[in-house]
């Protein structure tokens, strides 16, 4: 490389500005890449940044400004301009054909005699063995973890000559081993010379892997600085405009008495394959109970059987009722009757008997908001079935949409606009904030945060302790284990369905909850420190 080609940037944004509508999601923005480089691309929700990489993958267009690729001005009108150009963007949900093979998946979409089986799965095991990937170019995708499947789609862009990659937030259902040689493939492609950006909520993520971090603010590029000179408090700052506290409580709760025990619970999936096995364990008012496990490990379709949702083949879940003469020491209380068995009953049903179970799904949209209604109406569907009458007190639940609204900052033009037209942030939010409004005596939560930015986020950490220091039972299903770690005060961790150990939130390690998700380890409450 000469000193001229130095100095030119692999790739140069200057002024790009999109407009949806009035909305201007990127005003104006300036950034560069340089070859040989990592850059973290940070921004609240809806500061810009997908949109600024969409353009450079070609799925928008720049109403104005400029893209320059090696100094030279190009246009991207399509992902195979994009690609023309050296440039691919590996998205957060995997486009891959689960019966293909991982050879036939890179080599989708290409044509021509350079294309055989033999010649792609030959020159994937060259790029494999380049990087470090270790990827088996005959192997299905069904038959794929999370990481793997990631690994093909990197493998894809880099097969189609791309130099400079995107990626986006690509640790969000990582292990924290699958996390670190995701990295250290990373670094063996910027000492190759290939140019990075990474669009990530996890500032340890930021610290740990990048050279340089950018910052975008309501659309508005905010600044470039190095990794090195910097840290997460300051970049929290340039994010959100103001200072912000990055410590997560873990407030101890005053009493804590049984609210949920599961024995033996064994429930079947779709295909009649076994999706929980022999599941035990206990949770309590009082306390944040945290669930990690890799994608697909069971953490779904353990709380939709909590919630009457999944059909339990075996088992039984108990439900205990607030203790009236809960210990406030904050010492476990003995159970003195008999708990009312969840097993067999409806959502309905157990809600009838009392048992309020607040539910807040991994599918946002698919299972916990109907897209086409108005807040007040969402709000509607957990209390519409409680009026007495022929018609509905619209009353509170648009007192609470607004409440809603201004205590968790969510960003809509009325109470009455669909949710679909929402970000993904709004719209988590409106499902969180009515899931607690709903008093409940055991909050589930899956991904709570996802999609969320750090003010947001933090909300939400909030919201939850408030309602664990009321004595309610908190399950949270999560994919960041600094969070959980910070956060819960047990994590039960999931491998394949079953329970592979329960550790103590305050003196567990990542690698001690990164191995129990990739192995089973027991099966029951106790087997690990609890």
């Amino acid at each position: 490389m000469t000193a001229l080609e130095k100095t030119v940037h692999a790739i140069e944004l200057k002024h790009i500005t999109k407009r949806f509508g009035k909305v201007v999601a990127n005003d104006g923005v300036d950034l560069a890449l340089n070859r040989g480089e990592i850059l973290s691309l940070l921004g609240e929700n809806g500061s810009g940044k997908t949109t600024l990489m969409n353009m450079l993958s070609g799925i928008y267009l720049p109403d104005e400004g400029e893209i320059l690729v090696g100094g030279q001005p190009v246009s991207i009108r399509s992902p195979k301009d994009a690609y023309r150009h050296g440039i691919g963007m590996i998205h957060q949900h995997y486009k891959l054909v689960e019966v293909f093979t991982a050879a036939e998946n890179i080599a989708l979409g290409l044509s021509g005699k350079d294309h055989d089986r033999k010649t792609i799965a030959a020159q994937v095991q060259t790029i494999s063995d380049k990087y470090g990937f270790g990827i088996d170019p005959n192997k299905k995708v069904y038959d794929m973890s999370v990481s793997e499947k990631q690994t093909v789609e990197i493998v894809k862009v880099l097969y189609r000559g791309a130099e400079i990659l995107i990626l986006d937030e690509p640790t969000a259902v990582l292990t924290p081993q699958e996390t670190d040689r995701l990295f250290d493939i990373l670094r063996a492609m910027k000492a190759d010379g290939k140019a990075i950006v990474i669009i990530t909520h996890k500032l340890h993520e930021v610290m740990a892997i990048s050279d340089k971090v950018a910052v975008l603010r309501k659309g508005k590029y905010i600044g470039t600085v190095n990794t090195a000179e910097t840290n997460p408090q300051a970049l929290t700052e340039m994010m959100v405009g103001h200072a912000v506290t990055l410590n997560i409580d873990r407030p101890q709760a005053k009493y804590k008495d049984l609210r949920l025990e599961v024995k033996g619970l064994n429930c079947l999936g779709g295909e009649g394959l076994p999706v929980l096995k022999d599941i035990n364990f206990q949770a309590f008012g009082g306390e944040i109970l945290g669930i990690a496990g890799i994608a697909g490990s069971g953490q779904k379709e353990l709380l939709e059987a909590i919630a009457g949702l999944q059909k339990a083949q075996s088992g039984h879940i108990f439900y205990y009722p607030p203790h009236p003469n809960s210990d406030i020491a904050g010492n476990h209380v003995p159970v003195d009757k008999a708990g009312e068995e969840l097993v067999g009953k409806t959502p309905g049903q157990i809600r009838k008997v009392g048992v309020s179970l607040a539910f807040v799904p991994e599918d946002r949209l698919g299972m916990g908001l109907v897209g086409g209604m108005g807040m007040v109406d969402n709000m509607m569907l957990k209390t519409y079935k409680d009026n007495p009458g022929p018609f509905v007190d619209r009353k509170p639940p648009k007192a609470l949409a607004e409440r809603l609204i201004e205590e968790l900052e969510i960003v809509t033009p009325g109470v009455s606009t669909p949710v679909r037209r929402l970000s993904g942030g709004n719209v988590q939010k409106v499902l969180v904030g009515r899931e607690i409004a709903s008093t409940p005596t055991v909050l589930m939560t899956a991904y709570p945060v996802r999609g969320l930015d750090i003010n947001s986020s933090y909300t939400i950490y909030r919201l939850l302790n408030e309602q664990k220091m009321k004595g309610v039972a908190v399950l949270l299903v999560g994919e960041d284990l600094d969070v959980l770690l910070e956060l819960c005060d047990r994590i039960l961790v999931l491998c394949g369905g079953q329970v592979s150990g329960v550790v103590d939130g305050p003196t567990a390690t990542k690698e001690e909850v990164g191995l129990l998700m990739t192995h089973v380890g027991g099966g029951k409450e106790g087997d690990r420190h609890a």
